[in-house]
């Protein structure tokens, strides 16, 4: 097992109603709240409402208009107000994208420079306003980790960033803010937990036991009740275990005692930047296809190891278990309506050897579960097609 940090920063409320501990979490910072938010959701749900009539003592600035694959220009708008309004704190209401953004947006507050250098090189985060979230979406773990993805659709890229110092101070979770949820959302938010746990989970084998179980019991939570969340969307068990899923699933606990690069992320990290899908549909797209391209006599012990472990096949040959495992993955995205091919998602093979070249460029996959190169990449994009 290999010598890790995991350091459990963030204050989680979680369940019903804990939105009312709002004015507690933030009180320690001051007066003057940036309140970053994405389109009208919260509005229709009346959390909108409910944050105003709690924090009515406090002076909120509000950004709205956050987008999916979120946008550097927000990033900056939002830098701007911080700076102009002497913000104190920082609260996200919403899902991954509104968090990300205001992770960049309260590192920018105290840098002179475009916070786009913040995403190209997180050397630049020095300090960072404190965060505090209210998260409406289970689906990127972005409520209690170091981490943010911003998209530069100028220059057809979309970058992570990190610093310990982008963990909130607290995150508010009630699953159910999560009822209102269109299907398109739970679905592709379900392939982004389980997207997590697959980077984590097919790494190089380092001994890491308690990991690989937590991983596999995360993966089967998913697979029980993102189902169950589809048929009845106000399902408060189904909302709550996907919910705690996503955070447990990228706030580093996973990843304890291991170690490696990711793969699919990257990689679709380049479909987004040039196309702004869905980022779990396409996740969801590749996997299936990545999982394939891969599959060997080096790797054929663990896709057995996750087809009996995550889907209790008991087939004993090991070539069948761990393909019979990649269809039972691919089919459970199908099942939960998720479109699996590119042409589905208006991706066509015209920019295919540029996407790859790009995801070369911006990440090190020598360092991923199986290194790969640019026509590997490749390969596996066009599998999608």
């Amino acid at each position: 097992m290999n010598n890790f940090r995991f350091h459990a920063y963030t204050d989680i409320r979680f369940g019903k109603g804990q939105v009312e501990c709002l004015p507690e979490l933030v009180c320690p910072y001051g007066k003057n709240i940036l309140m970053v938010y994405g389109g009208g959701s919260i509005k229709k749900n009346g959390l909108y409402d409910k944050v105003k009539e709690l924090l009515s003592d406090y002076n909120i600035i509000e950004l709205s208009g956050i987008e999916p694959n979120p946008k550097i220009e927000k990033v900056r708008e939002g830098a701007t107000l911080c700076k102009e309004h002497s913000i104190d704190v920082v609260l996200a209401v919403g899902g991954g994208s509104t968090i990300d953004s205001a992770k960049v947006i309260a590192a920018g507050a105290y840098y002179d420079g475009d916070p786009w250098d913040l995403v190209t090189d997180s050397n630049n985060i020095k300090k960072v306003l404190p965060i505090v979230t209210i998260l409406t979406l289970a689906a990127t773990g972005s409520e209690m980790n170091k981490n943010a993805v911003i998209s530069n659709m100028a220059t057809n890229e979309k970058l992570g960033t990190s610093s310990h110092h982008f963990k909130p101070q607290a995150s508010i979770c009630d699953p159910e803010y999560m009822y209102t949820l269109p299907a398109k959302q739970t679905a592709a938010g379900t392939a982004d937990i389980m997207s997590h746990i697959f980077e984590q989970y097919f790494q190089k084998d380092s001994g890491a036991y308690i990991s690989e179980r937590f991983a596999e019991s995360l993966l089967k939570a998913c697979i029980k009740y993102c189902p169950m969340a589809l048929k009845e969307p106000d399902n408060y068990e189904a909302r709550a275990n996907l919910m705690w899923a996503s955070t447990q699933a990228l706030n580093s606990l996973l990843t304890c005692g291991k170690g490696g690069g990711w793969t699919c992320h990257p990689i679709e990290h380049e479909l987004s930047a040039y196309y702004d899908i869905t980022h779990g549909e396409g996740l969801a797209i590749i996997t299936p296809r990545w999982m394939r391209y891969i599959l060997s006599d080096e790797t054929v012990d663990k896709f057995c190891e996750y087809g009996r472990n995550v889907w209790d096949i008991t087939e004993e040959d090991k070539y069948a278990c761990a393909n019979m495992a990649i269809d039972a993955t691919e089919q459970f995205f199908k099942d939960c309506g998720i479109p699996m091919t590119l042409g589905e998602v208006g991706i066509d093979d015209s920019k295919l050897e540029l996407m790859a070249e790009d995801t070369i460029k911006y990440n090190n996959m020598s360092g991923a579960y199986v290194a790969l190169n640019k026509e590997d990449i490749l390969a596996i994009l066009k599998a999608c097609l």
